[in-house]
């Protein structure tokens, strides 16, 4: 009997709605036999037919091109049919739905089903087939999911590189070495009576130490990766009238909020993701920071969420209006603002509205250390942009990163740990060669949980679910 992950599957494999193409895929075992009793005809393995996808009664549900992949040679390493019709969501369920009656049907010949079993895919199930039939590993798997959802030119690029192998490579590379050092370890355990001394001889220092350099450099570009993937989130604080929705509007280049001269004009949270050399910056927007009388309940309810959002943010824009800023009473406010402001939060002061100062009261008015800019005119924003640029710790020359998870910095993060252990067993020589050679199987073991080489079933579950269906 087969088990529920050995099963054949089906699924739309195209995005929701209507398109030009749409696509319904079936992987399992032995598929031939059900593509000939489908289509009426066996298909040439890895060549498009042209024909009609018929009903039960024979009548067409459409016409299109049925592609047949012989396992190992498939995305999913099983027997996989693809069927490309036109992309109407009706024709595509009409499709599905004849496929899994057509499996149920029991075949004259053999007296069993066409497919015994076919059931509709869950998230992310082909691509875990693949996995598990060693099609990628972890790594790449990851990256399919990451390459469609990428949001700029610059993560797609990433993604595409992670699914080539380029992550995993590095990974792969790590482990060599590791594995090498390791048999070297053991080797002294297991002849402590050699008068040579295996690690010294082989300069197991020097190789702990070219490991733990590279290992730094792959963090850095994991690191530039997960940033490509996730973007950082900034919002946009200060008093009302600051000129926080006009910013807004002038880093996306449209009108997103209402800009009017009227304190408590933005009530409600307003997100814009832009991209600055190819990171996502999530921009928001927030409600004007102010304790008075003249706040209704809807505005209360707006800053309180305003508050939230400075709360979750990786970086605030303090935003201080340049002419009020020499007030006393606004400056008081400012106070009670910036000593309202999560400890540790990255704050950047940004002087607004400069368009309307001459230079010399500019520089008298400027907080220290502050940005000064305008919405109008632009004068400041290319400062701004690279400054949150490095406050996200991204590099100039970052090409050919690849796309990394936060899971993947915490197991890099782990190793780490564990050479930096391993060094320092290492330097008390025979004494501590035993904790020595354990730090070492724990690196490895924390770098097999990026690959998937060591992954706990639940944490599988966790990381497919996240894809869409018939991928």
């Amino acid at each position: 009997m087969l088990s529920a992950s050995t099963l054949p599957i089906v699924a739309i494999a195209s995005a929701p709605g209507r398109g030009a193409v749409g696509i319904v895929r079936v992987s399992g075992q032995r598929l031939a036999g059900f593509v000939q009793a489908l289509l009426g005809r066996e298909l040439v393995p890895r060549h498009a037919t042209y024909l009609p996808f018929a009903d039960a009664d024979g009548a067409p549900i459409d016409h299109g091109l049925a592609l047949f992949f012989a396992a190992p040679h498939s995305y999913t390493g099983e027997d996989v049919l693809e069927l490309q019709a036109h992309g109407g969501p009706v024709v595509l369920q009409l499709l599905m739905a004849r496929c899994l009656a057509l499996a149920a049907q029991i075949n004259p010949q053999t007296q069993q089903p066409h497919l015994p079993g076919l059931r509709p895919a869950r998230p992310g199930e082909f691509t875990e087939r693949a996995f598990m039939n060693d099609k990628m590993d972890l790594a790449q798997a990851e990256a399919v999911a990451d390459l469609i959802d990428a949001s700029t030119e610059a993560a797609a690029r990433s993604a595409s590189r992670s699914l080539a192998g380029a992550f995993s490579s590095e990974i792969h590379s790590l482990r060599d070495a590791l594995i090498h050092l390791r048999m070297l370890v053991e080797a002294t355990l297991d002849f402590p009576e050699e008068e040579i001394d295996f690690l010294k001889k082989a300069d197991a220092q020097g190789q702990l130490t070219r490991l733990v350099a590279k290992l730094a450099q792959v963090r850095t570009q994991a690191q530039q990766g997960a940033l490509l993937r996730q973007g950082v989130t900034v919002v946009i604080a200060g008093q009302p009238n600051a000129g926080k929705s006009a910013l807004l509007n002038a880093l996306a280049g449209a009108e997103l909020a209402i800009v009017t001269p009227i304190a408590g004009t933005t009530r409600d949270v307003v997100q814009q993701t832009i991209q600055i050399e190819g990171v996502p910056v999530h921009v928001i927007d927030t409600a004007g920071l102010r304790d008075s009388p003249e706040v209704d309940v809807v505005e209360q309810i707006g800053i309180a969420r305003a508050w939230t959002q400075i709360r979750q943010a990786d970086a605030v824009l303090f935003l201080h209006d340049l002419t009020r800023c020499h007030e006393g009473v606004y400056q008081a406010d400012d106070a009670a603002i910036e000593a309202a402001l999560p400890v540790g939060l990255r704050v950047l002061h940004v002087g607004s509205k400069c368009d309307q100062l001459d230079p010399s009261a500019l520089a008298q008015r400027l907080p220290e250390g502050a940005l000064a800019l305008s919405a109008l005119t632009g004068e400041g924003l290319p400062a701004l942009r690279q400054r949150l640029l490095n406050w996200a710790g991204w590099l100039p020359a970052s090409e050919g990163v690849f796309m990394a998870r936060e899971r993947h910095l915490q197991a890099l993060a782990r190793v780490d740990a564990h050479l930096k252990q391993a060094q320092h067993c290492l330097q008390a020589k025979a004494e501590h060669l035993d904790l020595l050679a354990e730090e070492l199987r724990l690196a490895q073991g924390a770098l097999g949980e990026i690959t998937g080489e060591f992954t706990a079933d639940d944490l599988l579950g966790e990381i497919f679910s996240r894809f869409c269906i018939g991928k």
